[in-house]
């Protein structure tokens, strides 16, 4: 925006000298402050953003629990490739140095690994898609899946290896996987004997280069390969005057080397190897009959048959090496085709909702698989057909899709884009769609973008979108990608994030993801002890503690987060154990949210289980100081009230819009009717059950002991906790934490006594008691709340703001923070400034002007 002089935000007469001061207040303000500014110029008529309502939508994330079958699946894949790493890194030592780059082996591996277990993720996921679309079906509305990856790159590899007629659908892990091992496997050179000639053409070399042997030996020797070289040659050789001068070979005499006689040069014998000339009768044993151009002498003869025999047993070696290595890889292949694996969820949707007769598809691919008309197989066939070409198919599906003749469609980022599968009151089918998201892209833009398949205008009713995901802790990565980005879009799409629950509980990538994650390594690596309980231990069994810290070790290490690697000889990181974690990989959070997915499901979600409370405390931490960013927060209570009228601190020179004074009153406890009756309702839906109930502190905090009712939280094994002070509490908690905190009590009359001293007495005071430092200042644990927002025109005051707030003591006083508010009576909703009690009176005094709306 820098260059955006003219909008006025910044210079003379505005709350910022320069662009820098604008800049640096932006900055502190975080994505509230932007969220302002965008408000604010679109009050006064600078900036428009236009945006499709989004008034009836509704948006929900559906937990998905693993079936016992696919518990068991997953269990047995992930040990699988814990025990393909162990093999791929046995195999990798008996690569030589001319062999590719280990590095890129390990880049393929980890790549495929969370391919492999992304895919698994989305099959475990399409029970519960296809029980929803049935359910939406009979509800007389019609369903549109969205996912990103089709699986046609597996499908055609298979079927070109196994042909267009298959038993059953196409497994996308497991043709993943064999097509990994396949062309990944680290397999030593296969060894190849050279034959015998060469061997001696070898030592030949060798004696060349010997230095002991006598000149007149070397000099024999180098005149005999020059011989050779000339011999081969085309071209004539110019014949120096000492050769002209020389007799012919017949005549020439030489000596022998073994009893210095002279003597004809055809009747010695010479070595192929060494080159010494011999008397037949001189050698021991004598040379007997006709001899061979390549004859050598015993010495060389020895010494070549002892390199023959230690170079047949060397490449004996390697071969059986070799043949090792290729029947472990061909034993891992046959172990890949015997595992239980999931049928691509793209096939296996379309085939359980009705085949390609009931369901339109919509996406990228060319051919997909089709179970024959007799049931007992499936067949390879393309999209299209003879009426339709293939580049028009998706147009027509989707046609189908508005007609009504098909109230199921698939679609794909590839195949969806510009495609209008809305409501639309053009179309004849108007019925409701529910939107499922089997898989989420990697960008938010992308999300938003195939969300608005069907959410357009014109359209007859709004949409229901329905995200799914799995119970696993690993899987949270795709969600933390996409509301990490949803959230960095700022003003233009606040207007999506409040039309309902948004994705920003699954962005674990932030900065306090990354402190929370350098906390949990250091402490399973026992650097410094673990912030919060591990889940299912207890603070006074250390035993306990420590077994979880053994466990979550050797996961890490299974996973290669712990690095099990020693130098080898050339130095280089060769990938064997030395049990530590890379700085680079201290803050990583996507790299540690993708590795969990190869964990088995029970050690996977106790890590992430771990990874949550560590971060739920931190976030707690920065809460309390004030120093979290949370963009526009939500100010909700079960009463909220507007207290007096309210008043005007400012008005504007230039437009005449003006800085308004609210403040409200916000009861946020809960009574103990409304607690008893939510209990007697879980009840009845959860019989039996032993956990869920009021509770009370272990310890006395100030003399007193709290209370709460726990009741079943979103996911297993976390619970819903409900305070006589705050009503409904922001985070989960484990059933671990819960027993090792609380107690549960059985007696509704101690309960009740309990629960009603603790809300009437949080009326009056916080939960420091009547000595605390910050007196009617403090609202912690205080049920009744008197807070101030300074709305309207803000952005003229805000360096007036900022001031006043710097001068307050507390740390949590100074930021500002832009909240929304909605009063429970007349549905009245502000949005602005959250000016902390405290500063309430610094702020009133710098601007310096009061004056009480007239009705």
């Amino acid at each position: 925006m820098g260059y955006m002089v003219r909008l006025g935000l910044w210079g003379t007469g505005t709350a910022f000298a320069n662009f820098r001061d604008f800049l640096g207040a932006m900055e502190k303000g975080g994505v509230g402050a932007l969220e302002l500014v965008a408000m604010d110029m679109k009050a006064r008529g600078m900036y428009v953003c236009r945006t499709l309502s989004y008034k009836g939508v509704e948006f929900e994330v559906v937990e998905v629990p693993l079936e016992p079958q696919m518990m068991d699946i997953y269990k047995k894949a992930a040990e699988f490739w814990a025990e393909l790493r162990v093999e791929l890194l046995s195999a990798s030592t008996l690569i030589t140095e001319t062999k590719p780059n280990s590095s890129q082996l390990w880049r393929l591996y980890w790549a495929n690994h969370q391919r492999f277990f992304r895919h698994i993720c989305m099959s475990a996921k399409v029970p519960a898609i296809v029980r929803l679309a049935k359910q939406a079906l009979k509800e007389n509305k019609c369903v549109v899946i969205g996912l990103q990856s089709t699986g046609e790159a597996r499908t055609e590899e298979a079927i070109s290896k196994y042909g267009l007629e298959l038993e059953d659908f196409i497994s996308g892990p497991r043709e993943l996987l064999l097509k990994f091992v396949e062309e990944n496997y680290p397999l030593p050179e296969k060894p190849e004997e050279p034959p015998e000639k060469s061997v001696k053409e070898l030592q030949r070399k060798r004696h060349l280069a010997t230095p002991d042997v006598s000149f007149r030996g070397r000099m024999r020797k180098v005149t005999k390969l020059q011989t050779t070289r000339d011999d081969k040659s085309d071209e004539e050789s110019e014949i120096d005057s000492e050769d002209e001068s020389s007799e012919s070979d017949d005549d020439e005499f030489q000596i022998c080397d073994i009893c210095n006689l002279e003597e004809e040069r055809k009747k010695l014998l010479q070595c192929s190897c060494c080159g010494q000339l011999v008397h037949t009768a001189c050698v021991l044993p004598p040379v007997i009959g006709t001899v061979s151009g390549d004859w050598s002498c015993p010495s060389c003869k020895e010494k070549t048959d002892e390199y023959i025999q230690a170079r047949q047993a060397y490449v004996a070696e390697l071969t059986k090496r070799y043949a090792g290595a290729v029947g472990r890889k061909l034993k891992i292949l046959d172990i890949i085709r015997s595992l239980d694996l999931p049928n691509n969820p793209l096939d296996d949707i379309i085939d359980q909702l009705g085949g390609p007769e009931d369901v339109a598809e919509i996406t990228g691919r060319r051919g997909m698989l089709v179970r024959t008309s007799d049931g007992k197989g499936v067949s390879y066939q393309t999209r299209n057909t003879k009426d339709v070409s293939m580049e028009m198919v998706n147009m027509h599906e989707k046609q189908l899709f508005m007609d009504g003749k098909k109230l199921i469609a698939i679609i794909s980022e590839a195949g969806s884009a510009g495609v209008s599968l809305q409501a639309d009151r053009r179309a004849i089918n108007q019925k409701r769609r529910v939107h499922l998201t089997l898989e989420l892209p990697w960008s938010a833009d992308r999300a938003i973008q195939q969300f608005g398949r069907t959410h357009r205008s014109n359209q007859a009713s709004a949409p229901e979108y329905r995200l799914l995901f799995t119970n696993l802790g690993g899987e949270r990565r795709f969600a933390s990608i996409v509301a990490k980005r949803l959230e960095t879009l700022g003003a233009l799409t606040q207007g999506d994030r409040r039309a309902g629950p948004s994705l920003s509980a699954y962005n674990y990538d932030s900065a306090f993801g990354k402190r929370a994650l350098m906390m949990l390594y250091r402490g399973i690596m026992e650097l410094e002890s673990l912030p919060v309980v591990p889940p299912g231990c207890s603070a006074d069994k250390q035993e306990e503690i420590h077994d979880f810290i053994v466990k979550g070790k050797a996961a890490l290490v299974s996973v290669g987060i712990i690095r099990d690697s020693v130098l080898s000889s050339n130095g280089k990181d060769s990938g064997k154990i030395s049990g530590r974690i890379v700085d680079s990989d201290m803050h990583d959070v996507g790299r540690f949210l993708n590795r969990l997915l190869g964990l088995p499901p029970e050690i996977q979600n106790r890590l992430f289980e771990l990874f949550v409370s560590i971060l739920d405390l931190i976030i707690q931490k920065a809460r309390m100081e004030g120093n979290l960013d949370s963009g526009i927060v939500d100010m909700k209570a079960n009463s909220v009230e507007l207290q007096g009228a309210p008043k005007t601190v400012h008005v504007d020179s230039m437009s005449g819009a003006s800085t308004i004074l609210f403040t409200f009153t916000l009861d946020r406890g809960f009574s103990w009717e409304h607690a008893s009756a939510l209990l007697e309702d879980k009840q009845k839906d959860e019989s039996g059950s032993t956990v869920i109930g009021f509770y009370e502190s272990k310890r006395e905090w100030l003399g007193r002991r709290h209370f709460l009712l726990a009741l079943e939280g979103s996911f297993s094994g976390t619970y819903k906790l409900f305070r006589p002070t705050l009503g409904e509490a922001l985070r989960e908690m484990p059933l671990s934490e819960l027993q090792d905190k609380y107690r549960r009590i059985s007696s509704l009359d101690k309960a009740r006594a309990g629960w009603e001293d603790e809300y009437d007495v949080s009326s009056k005071q916080c939960m420091h008691g009547p000595k605390c430092k910050l007196g009617n200042y403090c609202t912690v644990g205080r049920r009744l709340q008197e807070v101030n927002v300074l709305g309207g025109l803000v952005l003229p005051v805000w360096g007036t703001i900022e001031k006043a707030l710097s001068k307050q003591a507390r740390l949590s006083h100074r930021r500002i923070r832009v909240v929304r508010i909605e009063t429970t009576t007349d549905k009245q909703r502000i949005v602005g400034l959250l000016i902390p009690n405290a500063a309430v009176d610094s702020v009133l005094q710098d601007l310096a002007w009061v004056h009480d709306i007239e009705d």
